[in-house]
């Protein structure tokens, strides 16, 4: 990768770091590429274990949330650059992982909460624990392994690798499973929404909801953040539901089941925009406590997920824009990662280059490892990897849109070797922001007529 050089691009990285202003040094947007692609290679290789919140740089004995697997957004986040920045071989220890949470997780749905399947929360380790941890404002999110599912099913859609669905395709079947049983109707809508639910780790905006600050710990709260149906629930059942039911179409089997869960999913709340005209994070219209919040839950739909576009949902992508508007610039490394790859999926490069700029200069170190709340934590710098990629090149609506978002400093480059789905490798050539040439190479011998993405 190219972005083009100036004359700070060959000065040290911390004194690339001190002047940089967004525009000036375009390739330090692809050193940092580059560097989380490198820092995933030795952190997630076949035959080890998943990339932690330290990745293989922890040094301390008691490490920061305990060096674990946080997948209420830090884990998945960590393989966002595995498949686009061509290094899919990279993510086989997450779908281990994913398949070893099956055996814990399928006692934790029958014993917690009488269901069939497997069930996985927001945080596990080396053992594959799958029961709730941390304490009901963390652990109600029983969400994360419907969002693990999708990195099996976007590892498909990269590959094309039929045996691999197959392999895969009992884990997501029986994810599917337990959220048939898990599924309650609300009495006032009629939806079917999760019950208990969360928005990952942010406090609504209702009475005895008092937040307070501590310096030393970061933010705690006496109140709570248990709902029902939250948003970012909807769109990962949604897309779960999606894609168990297009694998059964794939691979031909289980017809009956998947019109049950063709039937289901048109029973979920909806998405809605709220009295600011933002997309709610909740079920009622309630604002959220803080200020603004490093968690953008409700906004999977928009990144990684595919359920809201400029195109398609136009309405529903106002209100993303008013969301990231409301968050902000101020978080840390891996929230900076996530509002520039929505910023991206919403075609706005000078917003989500806004983004990159205050991360670059608050939210990673001279090393360029991101930062959360003063701490070493790689997910930021994969982030970014995937972020980078989303600007130059698109590939989530069924088509391959080339220069999504390019910078406007991006006034001429290059990338090799970005991997689109479908299967597809992609050589990009532009000069003075226009398209020269593009070569998009096949990789498979073979890939399913079947899947329409």
């Amino acid at each position: 990768m190219d972005l083009g050089s100036t004359p700070n691009s060959f000065l040290p990285t911390d004194q690339r770091r001190q002047k940089f202003n967004g525009h000036n040094d375009p390739n330090l947007t692809a050193l940092c590429f580059q560097f989380g692609r490198y820092r995933l290679i030795p952190s997630s290789r076949p035959g080890t274990q998943p990339a932690n919140l330290q990745g293989i740089w922890n040094k301390d004995m008691n490490p920061s949330w305990d060096s674990k697997y946080t997948t209420n957004i830090n884990t998945e986040m960590n393989y966002w650059p595995a498949e686009v920045g061509n290094l899919s071989e990279c993510a086989e220890p997450l779908f281990k992982m994913i398949m070893e949470l099956t055996d814990q997780g399928s006692a934790v749905a029958r014993e917690h909460y009488g269901a069939r399947g497997w069930v996985y929360h927001q945080n596990t380790d080396i053992w594959r624990v799958a029961a709730p941890m941390d304490g009901p404002d963390w652990g109600t999110f029983n969400a994360g392994g419907a969002w693990l599912c999708t990195h099996l099913w976007e590892h498909f859609l990269y590959s094309g690798d039929l045996e691999f669905l197959r392999q895969f395709y009992p884990v997501m079947k029986g994810c599917v499973q337990f959220f048939l049983d898990f599924l309650v109707e609300h009495p006032e809508y009629g939806w079917l929404v999760t019950n208990p639910s969360t928005s990952p780790e942010n406090f609504p905006d209702w009475p005895g909801n008092d937040i307070f600050f501590d310096e030393v710990c970061g933010w705690m709260s006496p109140g709570i953040t248990i709902c029902a149906g939250s948003t970012i629930d909807m769109q990962l059942l949604g897309d779960l539901f999606t894609y168990k039911a297009k694998a059964a179409d794939i691979l031909e089997v289980d017809r009956s089941f998947r019109d049950k869960v063709l039937e289901t999913r048109e029973k979920l709340a909806p998405m809605q925009i709220g009295k600011k005209g933002e997309l709610q994070e909740w079920l009622e219209d309630w604002g959220q406590k803080e200020k603004s919040h490093c968690h953008i839950s409700h906004l999977y739909g928009l990144f990684p997920g595919n359920q809201i576009s400029e195109e398609k949902t136009p309405e529903l992508a106002e209100g993303a824009k008013v969301v990231l508007e409301q968050r902000g610039l101020d978080s840390n490394g891996w929230a900076s990662a996530w509002k520039m790859a929505c910023w991206a999926r919403l075609y706005d490069s000078g917003k989500a280059i806004d983004n990159f700029n205050f991360y670059i200069h608050n939210y990673c170190f001279d090393s360029l490892y991101s930062i959360c709340s003063r701490a070493l934590q790689v997910d930021g710098t994969f982030g970014i990897s995937a972020a980078v990629a989303e600007m130059l090149c698109q590939s989530h609506q069924k088509e391959i849109y080339l220069l999504a978002a390019i910078a406007d400093s991006w006034k001429s480059g290059f990338v090799r070797g970005i991997r689109v789905r479908g299967g597809f490798e992609v050589e990009i050539l532009w000069e003075n922001g226009q398209l020269k040439s593009a070569r998009v190479l096949s990789i498979l011998v073979f890939f399913c007529a079947g899947c329409d993405n």
